[in-house]
C-alpha cells in the first residue's frame, strides 16, 4: 500500500549516492543501524512538515528512537 506521506521519500538514485557516507552501515566500524534509509526519510519528514517528533508516522519507526538517534547525530 502506498502511503501519501511516503511520496517525498528519497529516491533509489539519491540513496545510492548518500548511503556510503552514513555511519552504521554494514561492514564498518561501530554498531550497525537497522535501517539508515528509514531514519533519513523520517528526519526529512520532520523537517519538511515541521511536525513534532511525536507525530512521526509509525511506518518511519518509533518516534522516540528516531529522535534520540537524530539528537546523537
Amino acid at each position: 500500500m502506498q502511503l501519501a506521506h511516503r511520496r517525498h521519500d528519497i529516491s533509489d538514485t539519491v540513496w545510492q549516492i548518500l548511503e556510503p557516507h552514513l555511519l552504521g552501515r554494514k561492514r564498518t566500524w561501530g554498531g550497525n543501524a537497522r535501517d539508515n534509509r528509514k531514519f533519513i526519510n523520517a528526519v526529512f519528514w520532520i523537517l519538511r512538515t515541521g511536525a513534532p517528533w511525536r507525530d512521526l508516522p509509525p511506518d518511519y519507526g518509533d518516534w522516540n528512537n528516531t529522535h534520540r538517534r537524530f539528537s546523537r547525530w
